[in-house]
């Protein structure tokens, strides 16, 4: 070979090696990059999925719901009077405080069948919201997926405070 050849195919290799750390440096960065985005994702919880809910209506015999007057205080006797009158409504909708990995409910309904929506603001919010929207005609579909949105965090359960609320 000749040198004039061998300064080509020098500058060929190069023009590869060039190329395929170029390729190299890409594939590392994005593989950087998203292992960055689900190490945040991780910390921050922002993605734990849809809790357990049913798809599909509620067949008899209907769970019972605690009996409101059971609770000293307002909010929960109101919360639990609104929920016994949506169980079908309930029994479809997920719960966002992910008691189906801790308490092993199946939808929300068994947040009022025992006493955890009664400690907890994230039960209770969805429960008036799927009592608020039940009554603006909307079906268990498309109240879970208000509950999906988030649309709970933004219930006021302050007028639920004062005792028997009228609805």
């Amino acid at each position: 070979m000749t040198k004039k050849h061998l300064a080509v195919v020098a500058i060929f290799i190069l023009t590869l090696v060039g190329s395929g750390l170029a390729q190299l440096r890409t594939v590392l960065l994005d593989n950087l990059n998203s292992s960055s985005a689900q190490m945040q994702m991780d910390m921050s919880g922002a993605d734990e999925g849809i809790p357990s809910y049913h798809a599909y209506a509620l067949k008899p015999p209907t769970p019972k719901t605690l009996d409101p007057n059971q609770f000293p205080d307002a909010l929960n006797r109101n919360v639990y009077a609104l929920a016994a009158k949506i169980k079908p409504v309930l029994y479809q909708q997920p719960c966002y405080c992910y008691c189906d990995r801790h308490e092993g409910h199946k939808s929300l309904l068994d947040c009022y069948a025992s006493d955890h929506g009664s400690k907890c603001d994230i039960c209770q919010k969805e429960a008036v919201l799927a009592y608020q929207l039940t009554r603006k005609g909307k079906t268990p579909e498309q109240i879970r997926a208000a509950i999906i949105r988030g649309d709970w965090k933004s219930v006021d359960l302050n007028p639920y405070m004062t005792s028997a609320v009228a609805r």
